[in-house]
């Protein structure tokens, strides 16, 4: 018997910042670019394909807005002259025991954009900000 795949919405952020919750993660991705190759002198009239450099996309973790609580705007504000904080952060995928079943860690991970949502005064939203970061690479842990 086949267990059950893990619900999308129990997981657990470690960002090096104040210990609060996510509504969001997006983003754990990543790709190898096709490098296609083909001798002068071959038999065949097409081209291998190799594997090339790794891609990582951008992270994007979202957020209530929670007074007193400037951890994003404070890691944004370490970047100057070229230079910033990196972290390595830790996205956990939980089962119902509050057991990680997968496990993925952002090695040197840095802001690159911090957007609030938008104020209206004729909604009932809750406010969210939202913080994209850029990383060197993804290892991903199971259990």
């Amino acid at each position: 018997m086949r267990p059950y795949p893990a619900s999308a919405y129990h997981f657990l952020v470690n960002w090096g910042g104040v210990s609060t919750g996510f509504t969001e993660v997006s983003g754990l991705s990543m790709e190898v670019e096709v490098i296609e190759y083909r001798e002068g002198n071959s038999p065949q009239f097409n081209t291998i394909k190799m594997p090339g450099i790794r891609k990582y996309g951008n992270v994007v973790l979202k957020r209530g807005i929670v007074a007193q609580d400037n951890d994003f705007f404070l890691w944004m504000n370490t970047i100057q002259g070229g230079q910033v904080e990196r972290r390595d952060i830790t996205v956990s995928l939980l089962n119902e025991r509050h057991e990680p079943v997968r496990v993925w860690k952002l090695h040197n991970a840095w802001p690159c954009k911090i957007t609030a949502s938008d104020l209206r005064a004729d909604a009932g939203d809750i406010a969210i900000e939202s913080i994209e970061l850029v990383h060197e690479g993804i290892t991903i842990e199971t259990t």
